[in-house]
């Protein structure tokens, strides 16, 4: 499903070059889910830009579903996020002019892609049932991490990226937002990869991989 094979990235700073990523090779299967590790500006956001074709790596070939993203124009790769990718950060980017079923439902309107049956199962798996009519100022902070997750599967995508998806939570409220993802993430059938820097996020996770001055390793190595 993702594949990347010697991705480097670099950024320019007054003080030099820093090398956020440096020969970073990492693959997800269908299905499978993957926990990625790492300090606070280890690089861990920028990988995950990268995997969605938001950005392009100085050098090394990511491939998504087959597709080679750096042969791809913005346009082509922003039709491939709309069909193939599911995306959930730590900040919940609903539209605030927007209920709550319109928001669960834009990304899969935006993919061609929205079943009705499947969008009244979100609704009631994320317990947001009889809130369709809400705006997300009206909710709570878990409540909208739910709804940014119900989003991002609503389109049945074949790969969630998900950046600290709990990182604004409370522990319990986490717990909650975590179980649901992991669990809506088996029903949907898609891969996931999830950014996080607690061990106890990723340890439900099929794989773990630690990202330490550039590049991958398993923990504890």
């Amino acid at each position: 499903m993702l594949q990347l094979t010697d991705v480097t990235k670099t950024y320019p700073t007054p003080q030099g070059a820093l090398h956020v990523l440096d020969g970073v090779d990492l693959h997800l299967g269908a299905g499978e889910s993957l926990a990625l590790m790492g300090e606070s500006g280890s690089g861990k956001s920028t990988l995950l830009h990268l995997a969605a074709g938001l950005d392009l790596p100085d050098r090394g070939d990511i491939h998504l579903d087959g597709e080679r993203l750096s042969t791809l124009g913005e346009p082509r790769r922003a039709a491939l996020r709309r069909q193939q990718l599911g995306l959930v950060f730590q900040q919940f980017h609903l539209v605030p002019s927007l209920s709550v079923a319109d928001n669960l439902s834009l990304q899969a309107r935006l993919a061609e892609r929205e079943d009705n049956h499947w969008t009244q199962h979100l609704l009631a798996r994320l317990g947001l049932a009889g809130l369709n009519d809400r705006y997300p100022e009206q909710l709570s902070g878990g409540q909208q991490q739910r709804l940014a997750i119900g989003r991002a599967l609503a389109a049945k995508p074949r790969l969630l990226l998900a950046d600290e998806p709990t990182g604004n939570l409370d522990e319990t409220a986490a717990d909650e937002v975590l179980d649901l993802l992991a669990s809506l993430v088996d029903e949907s059938g898609c891969a996931l990869l999830m950014v996080t820097h607690s061990a106890r996020v990723a340890a439900p996770m099929d794989r773990c991989l630690r990202l330490q001055h550039g590049r991958l390793a398993e923990p504890g190595e």
